[in-house]
C-alpha cells in the first residue's frame, strides 16, 4: 500500500493511507482489543461490533474528508475483510455482516479492490512475521493463532467475493516476487485511474 501511494503521489495524485481496524485514535484502541491475543474468548459478535465501531468511526473521521477533499483512498483492509473473517469463516449471516457494513459505512463501497491471494499456508507465515513486537509492545496475533483450516475459509471466501465483484475485485497473486506484484498493482491502477 504504502509503495503505491509513494507511486501515485509521484504522479501527481493527492493519496490518503490508511487501515482497518484503526486509523483513528479510537479506531486504534479498538484494533488493540481486537487483535491482542490474550482476548481469546471474544465472542464472534462482538468481535464483528468491534470491527463495525472502528469503521463507521474511520468512515466518519478519515475516509469521508478525504474523498472529499479528491484525495485517493488506499485502505488496507475494509467491508470485505469484514464478511470474509466474520461472516465466511466464523459463520455469521453474510446478510448481517453486509448489513453492518453498509450502516458503518453510511453505503460507501470501494471502487475498485486489490487481493493479494496466495494459500493460506503463506499468508499465515508472513502474518508470523510481521506480529512479533518487542516486549513492551501487545502482541497483534490472535487471528494468527486460529487454525489452518479458519485461514483457508478466510481465503476461500475472499474469493468468493472475487468472483461476485468480479468488476471491482482484482486479484494480484501473492506467491510473486513483491517487485513483481507491484508492478503488476501500478500498472492495474492507472489503468484504472487513466482508462
Amino acid at each position: 500500500m504504502h509503495l503505491l501511494k509513494d507511486f501515485l503521489e509521484q504522479r501527481g495524485y493527492a493519496v490518503t493511507a490508511t487501515r482497518e481496524p484503526g486509523g483513528t485514535s479510537l479506531g486504534d484502541t479498538i484494533r488493540k482489543i481486537l487483535l491482542d491475543s490474550r482476548n481469546v474468548t471474544i465472542d464472534t459478535k462482538t468481535e464483528l461490533l468491534l470491527y463495525e465501531a472502528s469503521r463507521a468511526q474511520h468512515v466518519h473521521e478519515v475516509i469521508r474528508p478525504a474523498l472529499e477533499r479528491g484525495d485517493i483512498v488506499l485502505c488496507d483492509r475494509y467491508t470485505d475483510a469484514t464478511l470474509a473473517y466474520q461472516g465466511v469463516a466464523q459463520g455469521i449471516l453474510i446478510e448481517v455482516v453486509e448489513n453492518l457494513n453498509q450502516f458503518a459505512t453510511d453505503h460507501l463501497t470501494p471502487d475498485f479492490t486489490i487481493l493479494i491471494d496466495c494459500p493460506a499456508e503463506i499468508g499465515l507465515e508472513r502474518a508470523l512475521r510481521r506480529t512479533h513486537p518487542s516486549s513492551h509492545e501487545v502482541c497483534e496475533d490472535r487471528f494468527e493463532k486460529k487454525s489452518i483450516a479458519f485461514h483457508q475459509k478466510v481465503r476461500w471466501g475472499y474469493l468468493q467475493l472475487a468472483e461476485r465483484y468480479v468488476h471491482r475485485i482484482y486479484i494480484a497473486d501473492g506467491r510473486e516476487e513483491p517487485s513483481r506484484v507491484h508492478q503488476e498493482i501500478k500498472n492495474v491502477v492507472l489503468a484504472k485511474l487513466e482508462g
